[in-house]
């Protein structure tokens, strides 16, 4: 009944052992038609170390691990993403890649949004139409969405789970914006009715967060829920469809 296209899987062959071969069988079980991917975060720095310092080694493991996905998308139904840390390399923001990723958690190593390359690297997405999947802190949610004012859409993965908390984002008025998406990736149900009722489907995509969450599973959970087909239509392929038409 639906053609269903999975926003949010971590894809990788470096660190941790992600492969495409291994979420493929999930994703045609769950009758998913393609997939936005990104780097697994183990390949663009150590979480594990709040005070890691970045070095070639590393900068040469981030570009193996973004272009893995731009090779997947020349023979597989991948649209590639960009994950960016602290070099901030627009200068391999190819054509190629459908968005951005940005992630962080409250404990590990921080962006250095006050640089140059920042800024420099946000004109380049501006410049393209490229939306940027974002994961961080409350705070720097808040402070990410005023410094974006509109330029770009921007996602907000789990229903902000990460971001502070789906309520937390609906009292700051997070959700209100234009330019602020969410996806569904390991979100309540409840969650999930609650966005749609203040919010509507239009800015919701349906997302699996593999390895960490099952495809088939986030589908059925998708599927099970008591709201229009009209809706159901936008989370599973509509929404991210129309996002993925508007890059330059």
């Amino acid at each position: 009944m639906y053609r269903i296209i999975d926003s949010h899987i971590h894809c990788g062959i470096q660190n941790v052992y992600w492969a495409y071969k291994n979420v493929k069988p999930l994703m045609d079980k769950a009758n998913i038609e393609s997939a936005c991917m990104f780097a697994p975060v183990e390949d663009i720095y150590d979480r594990n170390n709040y005070y890691f310092k970045d070095d070639l080694s590393w900068q040469q493991c981030r570009k193996r691990a973004n272009d893995y996905l731009l090779n997947l998308s020349t023979t597989e139904k991948v649209f590639p993403y960009f994950f960016v840390w602290n070099d901030f390399r627009y200068e391999d923001l190819s054509q190629d890649f459908k968005g951005i990723k940005w992630h962080r958690h409250s404990d590990e190593p921080e962006y250095n949004y006050e640089s140059d390359r920042c800024e420099r690297f946000l004109q380049e997405v501006y410049s393209r139409s490229l939306h940027i999947v974002y994961e961080e802190t409350y705070a720097h949610t808040l402070y990410f969405v005023k410094r974006i004012a509109g330029r770009t859409i921007i996602i907000i993965p789990h229903l902000g789970m990460i971001n502070g908390g789906f309520s937390r984002l609906v009292k700051a008025g997070i959700w209100e914006e234009k330019n602020v998406y969410a996806d569904t990736a390991l979100a309540s149900p409840n969650a999930i009715c609650e966005f749609i009722q203040r919010y509507g489907s239009e800015k919701l995509l349906y997302g699996s967060d593999w390895p960490f969450g099952s495809p088939p599973s986030e589908v059925k959970k998708i599927m099970e829920l008591d709201i229009p087909e009209q809706d159901k239509k936008n989370i599973f392929s509509n929404n991210i469809l129309r996002l993925l038409s508007k890059e330059k």
